[in-house]
């Protein structure tokens, strides 16, 4: 029986395969490690992105829990968004949540500007593609490049998983969220303004910062990361440990480690 399962949620554009190194280092430490593809994007580029359907494909990896087996949800950019709505929508869905990369919330001018840069990169004569590649060689290495263009890039669904994305509320997920959550941040990430915030909004929260990682954390410092998710599933152990056997199975309480403000 593995210590917990773990399923990895994509940034936007990219796919499962931008988390193999994750998958290689956490495995090592007897996880139920699953990445997943998004809709519109992977494997099921092509299919139409909507929210509904990203719920829908995170929660058949998280699956049922097993007893004594916790399921932490771990989310970057656009995954961390997806994760804190699924855990608003969804408690009994997971036992904890990594949002990573998603300090900013989606909306107002800085989500138009985003979204006209799209549409305008959109109508490249490659839609974007390499100026895409070109991007990620400036601030990746080989492998990571390697990693993220692995399972294609999902130029076309830029502009409408933008537009569904713009309908969240992050800060009202986290507050409505009953599972411990650890905000990851690189300590350059442009996406960190509103950190504090979604921070102070959760009830049961931790913020970590990864020195000199960019927005792509998971991939820029990869040792680094799986150090904080290793962290939080050990959390997960110690809070089952602690929990009465009287409890119902899947039920995480929102008692233990104190929320960094």
């Amino acid at each position: 029986m593995p210590r917990a399962r773990v399923v990895l949620v994509h940034g936007i554009r990219t796919s499962a395969t931008m988390w193999r190194g994750q998958v290689v280092r956490l495995s090592r430490h007897d996880l139920d490690v699953r990445p997943i593809d998004l809709p519109g994007h992977g494997a099921r580029i092509g299919e139409a992105f909507t929210v509904d359907a990203a719920m829908t494909a995170i929660g058949a990896a998280l699956g049922d829990q097993e007893r004594g087996v916790p399921r932490l949800l771990v989310g970057l950019s656009l995954g961390g968004y997806l994760g804190l709505e699924f855990a608003a929508r969804h408690p009994s869905g997971l036992e904890g949540l990594v949002a990573a990369s998603c300090g900013t919330r989606p909306r107002g001018l800085p989500l138009q500007g985003y979204r006209g840069l799209a549409a305008a990169i959109a109508r490249l004569p490659d839609r974007g593609r390499w100026l895409n590649d070109a991007t990620a060689r400036a601030f990746l290495s080989p492998a990571a490049v390697q990693d993220v263009v692995a399972g294609g890039v999902a130029l076309d669904a830029m502009v409408p998983t933008l537009d569904a994305v713009g309908e969240l509320d992050p800060v009202a997920s986290a507050a409505a969220a009953s599972v411990p959550i650890w905000f990851v941040n690189g300590s350059l990430d442009h996406f960190r303004l509103e950190e504090r915030r979604l921070l102070r909004a959760a009830h049961d929260a931790r913020l970590a910062h990864v020195r000199g990682a960019t927005h792509l954390v998971s991939l820029v410092r990869p040792d680094e990361f799986a150090g904080t998710v290793l962290d939080a599933v050990a959390e997960l152990e110690r809070r089952a440990a602690r929990r009465p056997s009287s409890d119902s199975v899947g039920r995480t309480p929102t008692a233990g480690a104190p929320s960094t403000r």
